[in-house]
C-alpha cells in the first residue's frame, strides 16, 4: 500500500486547532494561578493552596499535550518528506508515529479535562464546610 503525501497532511488542520485550544487553556490557567497565588500570599487560605496544587498538575499535562502535539506534527512533516523522496516504508513508520504521538497528546487532554473538575470540587467542598459551620 502506497502512502500518499496528502495523508499526513490531513493532520495539519487538526493540529492547528488543537494547539490553539492547548494555548488558550495554558494562558487561562497561568492567569488563574497568578491570581490565586496573590490571594494565597495575602490570606494564606489552605483551600487556595489545594487549588494551586490542582492547577500545577493541569499545567504539567498541558505542557505534555503541547510537546506530544508538536512531535506529532514534526513526524507528519518527516513523513511527507520521506514520501516525496520515495521512501514509502519510512513514510508509513513516521506517519504511524505521528498518529501515536497525537493519541498521547489527546490522552493528556482527556486527563486534564478530568482533573479540571477537581478544582471545582475543591470549591464545592469549601462551600459545604462553610454551610456546616
Amino acid at each position: 500500500m502506497i502512502l500518499e503525501i496528502s495523508t499526513p497532511a490531513l493532520l495539519f488542520p487538526a493540529v492547528s486547532l488543537l494547539f490553539l485550544s492547548f494555548t488558550n487553556r495554558f494562558l487561562h490557567l497561568a492567569a488563574l494561578i497568578r491570581k490565586l497565588h496573590d490571594d494565597w500570599l495575602r490570606n494564606g487560605e489552605p483551600m487556595l493552596r489545594a487549588q494551586i496544587e490542582n492547577l500545577r498538575r493541569r499545567m504539567k499535562l498541558i505542557r505534555s499535550m503541547q510537546l506530544y502535539g508538536a512531535l506529532s506534527l514534526l513526524c507528519c512533516v518527516i513523513s511527507m518528506v520521506t514520501v516525496m523522496l520515495g521512501f514509502n516504508l519510512a513514510g508509513w513508520i513516521t506517519f504511524g508515529l505521528a498518529l501515536f504521538l497525537m493519541g498521547i497528546s489527546l490522552t493528556c487532554l482527556a486527563l486534564e479535562v478530568f482533573i479540571s473538575g477537581g478544582a471545582l470540587a475543591i470549591l464545592l467542598n469549601e462551600m459545604d464546610r462553610q454551610d456546616d459551620q
